[in-house]
């Protein structure tokens, strides 16, 4: 452990030994964004961190668990396995059942994956009597889920004219009305779905602010992975987390960003420095996966965006093969020649 840092370059380096306030870390693609992390968090324990006040959250179990790994490699089990490390709803799912009953849920509530959330708003749909052909449950399922990572509650939902307006225009004017009675069914059921965890995480902070006071003051240090993936809800909760020490490190890049059909927010991550205005930006551009033409290809899309936290990623690898340019005449298209060729 003693000589981690010899094993960065220059600008990974200087990311990890930042410990002096928020901080973006603008990850290029193949720039060794995981190393960084992992090497943060040993600096972190260096530096007399506890390991157990540690909070680093994922999107994927799978990035959680090489992170893990790669930690226990450099300090032991022992001390790895007291990280709060993993992904934002299995992280806060422990916050939610240590107080459950200030939300009124007991402590062993059940969690529906996305199967049992679908199976109960279809019955839902039958028993209201409308038309799952107009009300498909798979749609309405992704309208509540929206709502959720919105942080709307149903009252909210029916408040709001664009929303019902654009359901009425849909001829679904009844999704309100399914999404109030879906919250009342899992609440008697004692059931959370994957959104609750993150919905009733923000409700939890936000009405017993002695709550978020005592996670914020717990936790020393926070780091996020792939912020250009937060929705309003993740945003959220990292922010109150993150009132009192704004100890706390974000990994991302924003050329990346490509969940926003599921509720992710560009803004979270091109707006940060406005959150926090003494933000210190660190940026990886050196690319050790990919070839010199694929990146310099790269790049030359990337340049176009009207938005972006500007970057100048760059190759030390051979050049490779040229670029092949493919005229497609749609996405299905694409997606086929791709799969064939490879």
């Amino acid at each position: 452990m003693e000589n981690y840092l010899s094993e960065l370059n220059p600008q990974q380096r200087q990311a990890v030994e930042y410990l002096d306030g928020p901080q973006l870390v603008i990850a290029g693609a193949g720039s060794g964004k995981t190393r960084v992390l992992t090497y943060k968090i040993v600096h972190l324990l260096a530096h007399e961190y506890e390991p157990w006040r540690i909070l680093a959250l994922t999107f994927t179990n799978k990035a959680a668990n090489e992170m893990r790994e790669r930690i226990k490699n450099l300090v032991g089990e022992k001390v790895a396995s007291k990280l709060w490390m993993g992904t934002f709803h299995s992280m806060f799912s422990r916050i939610l059942r240590a107080n459950a009953d200030k939300l009124g849920f007991k402590s062993n509530f059940t969690i529906y994956d996305s199967d049992d959330s679908r199976a109960q708003i279809k019955q839902i749909i039958k028993s209201m009597g409308l038309d799952d052909k107009i009300y498909k449950p798979s749609l309405v399922q992704s309208a509540i889920s929206m709502a959720k990572n919105a942080l709307i509650s149903p009252s909210q939902y029916a408040a709001d004219r664009d929303l019902m307006e654009a359901d009425r225009r849909a001829k679904r004017s009844q999704i309100v009305d399914i999404y109030a009675t879906y919250r009342h069914r899992c609440l008697v059921s004692g059931a959370m779905d994957f959104d609750d965890l993150l919905y009733y995480t923000n409700v939890l902070f936000r009405d017993y602010p002695e709550v978020r006071r005592h996670y914020s003051e717990y936790f020393r240090y926070v780091l996020v992975d792939e912020y250009q993936d937060t929705n309003f809800a993740q945003h959220c909760i990292v922010s109150q987390l993150c009132q009192g020490s704004r100890n706390l490190t974000m990994v991302g890049d924003d050329a990346q960003s490509i969940y926003s059909f599921r509720g992710a927010n560009i803004r979270n991550i091109l707006n940060l420095k406005k959150a926090y205005p003494d933000l210190q930006v660190f940026k990886l551009e050196r690319n050790y996966r990919s070839t010199q033409n694929i990146v310099n290809a790269a790049n030359s899309l990337i340049d176009k965006n009207s938005e972006q936290i500007r970057k100048e990623i760059f190759s030390e690898n051979d050049p490779g093969s040229r670029i092949e340019v493919c005229r497609c005449y749609s996405d299905f298209d694409e997606a086929s020649i791709v799969a064939d060729r490879i």
